[in-house]
């Protein structure tokens, strides 16, 4: 999942940028959230809620707190979010790199959108970033499904209903074992929380007692000898992003 925020004060520009982003991940279909913050005082507000971004697009010329102050502040918390300045000016570059921006990226430029094409593909490969697809013999034929998009599968009699998001949520049913499925899914990141259920931790948003919330908002029940295991994987996958 990226996580990305877009800190600019020009209303348009954060609307173009989003736009190119968008299409960029909608086209080599990664999950992601983008947020847009309007000055350099409004993302700082964050504190450490700063360094839940995998990436920063930061505007240098803000009023009141510019994009190196941003950068600097951000850079109090956390080495590893990647920060991409993008801007009119180009008198900044050097205090770019002592905060160790990944880009700097000109606003106006009429190669912009393949620029930040450029600068996605660098940080794809810089953190390894993996799409993890597996063909599956569904009843209706073998597809291709994209892993990070697969909510969970649910046991139902002698066969499985996999519910998958694309442009909405679809159901794809295999005749199989969910304890198979297991086996070769565990290594993705899909955890056993029920007898009946297999979800993916990734879409997994909050444990309450007993229960598993869902990124659809969907309830799945946790059952008893296996709360504890669940809610200890949760945590550290939660630690780990």
């Amino acid at each position: 999942m990226f996580r990305i925020a877009i800190c600019d004060d020009e209303k348009y520009f954060i609307s173009e940028l989003n736009d190119i982003l968008c299409k960029y991940l909608n086209k080599h279909e990664m999950e992601y959230e983008i947020d847009t913050f309007k000055s350099g005082k409004e993302f700082i507000e964050l504190g450490i809620e700063m360094i839940k971004y995998t990436i920063v697009f930061l505007d240098i010329n803000m009023d009141e707190i510019n994009g190196i102050m941003t950068a600097k502040k951000i850079r109090e918390f956390s080495k590893e979010v990647l920060i991409v300045f993008v801007t009119a000016y180009i008198n900044y570059t050097l205090e770019g790199y002592k905060v160790d921006a990944i880009r700097y990226l000109l606003k106006g430029n009429k190669n912009f959108e393949e620029e930040i094409y450029e600068c996605m593909d660098a940080i794809v490969e810089k953190i390894n970033y993996v799409i993890l697809k597996k063909m599956f013999k569904f009843n209706n034929g073998i597809r291709e499904i994209h892993l990070n998009k697969m909510l969970y599968i649910e046991s139902k009699l002698h066969k499985l209903e996999f519910h998958v998001i694309k442009d909405k949520e679809k159901i794809y049913i295999l005749y199989e074992t969910l304890n198979k499925i297991e086996k070769e899914l565990k290594a993705s990141g899909f955890v056993r929380i029920h007898q009946s259920f297999l979800v993916n931790i990734k879409h997994i948003i909050n444990i309450v007692p007993h229960s598993a919330i869902l990124s659809n908002n969907i309830e799945l029940p946790i059952s008893k000898s296996r709360y504890k295991d669940v809610k200890n994987t949760f945590i550290e996958y939660i630690g780990e992003i």
